[in-house]
């Protein structure tokens, strides 16, 4: 039997994969999980980037994202979707119940409902306040980069829920869930829902999930080549420090830039890492139920 390990970032997923840990003691339970795991985030209105508490596009509307993975054949994604609370849950129907990897914006939400997922406002009133605030105050700023005051002080910037788990039977899976950039052009769609860019599972290989700008992420198929990383030998500090490298190589980094990754290997290894300070991971294992600094930051490179 396996030792159980489930990941996740930022602060505010901790007790989230607390409550679910103990799941991972049965075997095949880690798509369950990790599904279980975004569907907590996107019931909790004080988290501003995921589900019902996420910030709306520039226009007021609020649309959702989401992927599960458990291995290449096996992947499903949603993106824009404005009916749905949770699309972790599409997307495991995309990747059960269709032959496809991804459905996109209304007929995702139809397709959701002809399999019984309920149709529901999902923006809270408390997001469309922050979004008219944006509006009369400060239109044409920036979204500060994702970064993480701590458990317990959910305020400022978060990013997407990305979680990767490993059962007793040995099992990886992944989620990501998201409510996209804050203040994003309507139909902007980030990394989280790409297999590859911001999700990737490869039960031969290993499992990573990334979290920060979706536009630098995507650019390097940032989740894909970590865990290629890893498949090649890297242990996952190494594959997130030479993935992130990659990203600074190409990318003309601006001030607000984030990215970050978490990673684990089939036998349990597992890190965090980021471009730059602010980002925490959450761990639960045998040993431990924490949340952690990231194992590697390149901070010195950006200034």
């Amino acid at each position: 039997m396996t030792s159980p390990l489930l990941i996740s970032t930022w602060s505010f997923s901790l007790p989230i994969i607390e409550a679910e840990y103990p799941k991972l003691a049965t075997v095949g339970s880690a798509l369950d999980v990790v599904e279980a795991c975004a569907i907590a985030a996107e019931t909790d209105e004080s988290i501003d980037s995921v589900g019902f508490g996420g910030l709306p596009d520039r226009e007021g509307r609020c649309t959702f994202d989401a992927a599960v993975m458990l291995s290449p054949p096996q992947s499903g994604a949603v993106c824009a979707m404005e009916r749905h609370l949770h699309p972790v849950t599409a997307a495991r129907l995309v990747m059960e119940q269709t032959e496809h990897k991804m459905l996109v914006g209304s007929l995702a939400d139809d397709f959701a409902n002809s399999h019984g997922l309920p149709s529901e406002n999902i923006c809270s009133d408390r997001a469309k306040a922050k979004w008219e605030h944006w509006k009369k105050s400060n239109a044409q700023a920036t979204p500060p980069a994702p970064f993480d005051h701590g458990h317990g002080e959910l305020f400022g910037s978060h990013d997407t829920i990305g979680t990767l788990a490993l059962d007793a039977g040995g099992t990886m899976a992944g989620s990501c869930s998201t409510s996209g950039m804050a203040w994003k052009v309507p139909g902007r769609v980030g990394d989280s829902p790409i297999i590859g860019h911001g999700l990737y599972v490869d039960p031969l290989r290993g499992a990573a999930t990334a979290t920060g700008h979706g536009e630098l992420i995507s650019g390097i198929s940032g989740a894909f080549l970590v865990v290629e990383l890893m498949g090649r030998g890297a242990s996952p500090e190494e594959a997130i420090h030479d993935t992130l490298a990659r990203l600074v190589e190409c990318w003309p980094l601006k001030k607000e830039h984030q990215v970050a990754f978490i990673a684990m290997t089939p036998d349990g290894n597992f890190a965090g890492g980021a471009l730059r300070p602010g980002f925490k991971y959450a761990v639960c294992n045998e040993h431990e139920q924490t949340v952690r600094e990231p194992d590697i930051v390149l901070h010195q490179l950006l200034e």
